[in-house]
């Protein structure tokens, strides 16, 4: 790695002529610029001002990782110096200019109190027009772990490489977290969804309705697809025309970690996806050409578009918990499902593209949930007669 392939990003236009030429933009411009900047090109620019051996961690420690895990990564990063720049290495200018000899400096104190810090702390930003803007930033027990995974993740790669002495970060505790349980889709909720992402003219009306039916293959595919094979949404929506092969009856998504599985569609799943692949190859003027699933402009579906469109369907079938309305809802209720038919929890997590099978558990947690139900209202206080 080159310093020269850190430099932050340089701005240009073509003229007339064909010729770049570069140009100061105004705060307008280059907010536009920002905005349709691939995240790729954000990720660059980003790591572009923190120093070369956070480049190095995120860009090989996370290489196959998506971009957004990349760049959630950096910016916590970025958190935890400009902690300690501010309370122990004040002489520090620049984040760029941090060494892995500062790393080496740093004692379990500093870490817990950065730990405190993240409770609840300012930051200070500045805005398109050069303003200074302060926010107070808040913290839960998980986005505080989240933050000291990264920053151990970052101390364990110093050390294998030999770049710091010890790994402090090794003394360090993670706050418990008390998991909030959150249920899958009762079957009468299922049914509700579906009849309405299907026969949408019942409850739809005037431009509502247009765009449902403009929508409405797509959607039932989607979310057929969701609800059939349990796949995380930006694996859904991450799928190309050329993924899906009907004559294996499967497509082929990319998992956490850069990992290819095929996936097998139950017959409704592959039937609707069928039909709606009819109807995508038709659509010879979209500008993510590849891409499966299509927003009403030709581009690729995002998992923004596909949460604020299953609220939407939520909200009219009568769904009002807010945890149920969200995309992994629908897995989280296709692994409860496979629990309860008394599919084993090695295949649970195979279906699921779970490498860690405590994390399959959780869904195990959600089925004993109905069998506690079912024992606690068939017993008898009483007792049985002898």
């Amino acid at each position: 790695m080159t310093d020269k392939f850190r430099q932050p990003i340089k701005y240009f236009a073509l003229s007339a002529h064909g010729k770049a030429i570069n140009y100061a933009m105004t705060p307008w411009a280059e907010r536009l610029w920002k905005f349709i900047m691939n995240k790729e090109i954000k990720l660059q620019n980003f790591l572009s001002h923190l120093p070369n051996f956070v480049f190095d961690y995120i860009k090989l420690a996370y290489n196959g990782e998506s971009v957004n895990t990349q760049i959630g990564y950096s910016i916590d990063i970025k958190i935890f110096l400009e902690y300690l720049q501010k309370f122990k290495f004040s002489q520090i200018e620049n984040l760029e200019d941090f060494t892995p000899e500062h790393m080496e400096q740093i004692n379990l104190r500093d870490l817990t109190g950065f730990q405190a810090y993240l409770k609840e702390y300012e930051s200070d930003t500045i805005s398109i027009d050069g303003k200074h803007i302060k926010r107070i930033r808040r913290n839960s027990s998980y986005g505080i772990n989240r933050k000291m995974s990264g920053i151990r993740g970052l101390f364990s790669y110093l050390y294998k490489n030999d770049l710091i002495s010890q790994n402090v970060t090794d003394k360090i505790d993670f706050k418990k977290i008390h998991q909030k349980m959150k249920r899958p889709l009762t079957t009468q909720e299922t049914i509700n969804l579906i009849d309405v992402i299907y026969d949408g003219e019942k409850y739809f009306t005037g431009r509502n309705l247009a765009e449902y039916q403009n929508k409405k293959q797509r959607d039932i595919a989607l979310f057929t697809a969701y609800l059939g094979t349990g796949c995380r949404v930006s694996e859904l929506v991450n799928l190309d025309i050329h993924d899906v092969c009907f004559e294996t009856s499967s497509f082929i998504v990319t998992r956490k970690g850069g990992d290819e599985q095929e996936i097998f569609m139950p017959v409704q799943v592959e039937n609707e996806l069928f039909l709606y692949m009819q109807e995508r190859l038709e659509i010879k003027d979209a500008k993510d050409k590849n891409a499966l699933f299509l927003s009403r402009l030709g581009k690729r579906m995002t998992a923004q578009s596909v949460e604020k469109t299953l609220k939407k369907y939520c909200t009219i079938a009568g769904i009002t918990d807010p945890d149920k309305a969200r995309p992994h809802a629908l897995r989280r209720t296709f692994a409860c499902n496979l629990i309860a038919d008394g599919v084993d929890i090695k295949m649970v997590a195979e279906l699921m593209g779970h490498k860690n099978i405590e994390v399959t558990h959780k869904y195990y947690t959600q089925y004993a949930v109905q069998k506690r139900k079912e024992v606690m209202r068939n017993f008898d206080i009483i007792g049985a007669e002898e």
